[in-house]
């Protein structure tokens, strides 16, 4: 069964979905002070929205076969990633089989490497990807995580994202991770700050709940350093992408200096098998992929064999179903994240909400993965989008 046509559109509204920080005013994730790289400048350092994180907007991506069976998966990069995926990787996929995963990303990449290589470049190929397995799976009439080598576990243990760790230890998560408020612009009084938050955490949820700290990139390796020293009598798990990815002999100097065995976790925001080689080469205790922006499903089954080969876990950031079906098939993967989305953070909606029709959620801290062909979920029909271009059909 050919592939026929590939469309992209662009998500209109707040509350977005794929891009979860296109939020109404008022959300937590937008609204709390998070340290990010923009801290070191005043004017940017009260919220994330202050300098545009929300800017790129959520990517949906059609996949058509001959039969008008359609697959879709979605991404961030708005309107550039639409163009694209119309204008230039539509021809790489139209006139192929669903089969075709690894000679489709392959040539996808390849060709984009004058102006891609990582990026919002590889967004938009990763849509593409996971809207090419969901088709497969709908055609084949199967599960993705069947596709993938089945499941390792009935349920999937969960962590929640949130500024709220003691409503999801009471919702019954297996952890809590934390966004970190203050980074090196704060200074000595930011790092107090910091400190006593993850103090106050720890006396409230009690000693053996597992908590850890997300860093946004926003940290220097000095820093990070204090930081960890500090956090030492509140046992912390893991502190997470202190550094931007890149930042490989930063993340080597983490691992080698750390006062105490807290896990150093990376690679949210780091892009194929590639970037990923290097991050795993320093040493760093798990890495966190995001399947919708790393390369796709495709790659991310890659980046596992290569962390497989260093025992490393793999806790893909975010992405709802597209992470869930890998998570379940991963010994790699023992949790998996689940953003709280609720703009207080004090009940549980899916995570792409409201982007889908039955998304899955976690239930006492499980989640179970459907049975339902592809990823298991549909496009909510009473969402805004368009298709900002049309690319021509390749011959």
């Amino acid at each position: 069964m050919k592939i026929v046509d590939v469309r992209a559109y662009v998500v209109g509204g707040a509350d977005q979905g794929a891009d979860y920080h296109a939020q109404s005013s008022g959300h937590w994730i937008t609204s709390t002070v998070i340290a990010t790289p923009m801290s070191k400048y005043p004017e940017y350092q009260k919220t994330r929205e202050s300098f545009g994180i929300g800017v790129l907007g959520t990517t949906m991506v059609e996949v058509e076969a001959e039969d008008g069976t359609i697959g879709f998966a979605v991404t961030t990069g708005g309107v550039p990633a639409a163009y694209l995926i119309e204008h230039h990787f539509k021809r790489f996929v139209v006139g192929r089989t669903p089969d075709d995963t690894e000679m489709m990303f392959d040539q996808m990449y390849n060709a984009s490497l004058f102006y891609g290589r990582k990026g919002l470049t590889i967004n938009a190929i990763s849509a593409v990807d996971c809207a090419v397995w969901d088709l497969r799976g709908r055609l084949r009439g199967e599960p993705v995580w069947a596709m993938i080598g089945g499941k390792v576990r009935e349920r999937q243990p969960m962590y929640a994202t949130t500024p709220r760790p003691d409503l999801a230890m009471q919702m019954g998560f297996m952890a809590a991770k934390i966004p970190l408020p203050y980074g090196p612009a704060h200074g000595d009084d930011g790092l107090t700050e910091n400190v006593k938050l993850a103090a106050r955490w720890r006396e409230t949820c009690g000693p053996d709940f597992p908590l850890a700290y997300d860093c946004w990139m926003a940290l220097t390796p000095e820093y990070a350093l204090r930081l960890i020293e500090a956090l030492k009598p509140y046992r912390f798990k893991w502190i997470e992408e202190c550094l931007p990815p890149d930042d490989y002999a930063g993340y080597r100097t983490l691992v080698a200096q750390r006062s105490h065995p807290i896990w150093i976790t990376t690679g949210e925001h780091e892009y194929t098998r590639y970037g990923f080689e290097n991050l795993l080469a320093t040493g760093v205790e798990m890495i966190q992929p995001d399947v919708t922006w790393c390369g796709g499903l495709t790659e991310l089954l890659k980046i596992r064999g290569m962390a497989a080969a260093r025992d490393c876990l793999v806790a893909p950031h975010g992405s709802s179903v597209y992470s869930y079906h890998f998570a379940i098939t991963s010994q790699a993967t023992p949790f998996a994240e689940f953003l709280m989305m609720a703009p207080r953070a004090d009940r549980i909606v899916p995570m792409f909400s409201p982007l889908f029709v039955d998304e899955p959620v976690p239930v006492d801290g499980y989640l179970d993965v459907p049975d339902k062909p592809g990823f298991g979920v549909e496009f909510n029909p009473r969402i805004e989008r368009r298709r900002p271009f049309e690319g021509p059909r390749p011959r």
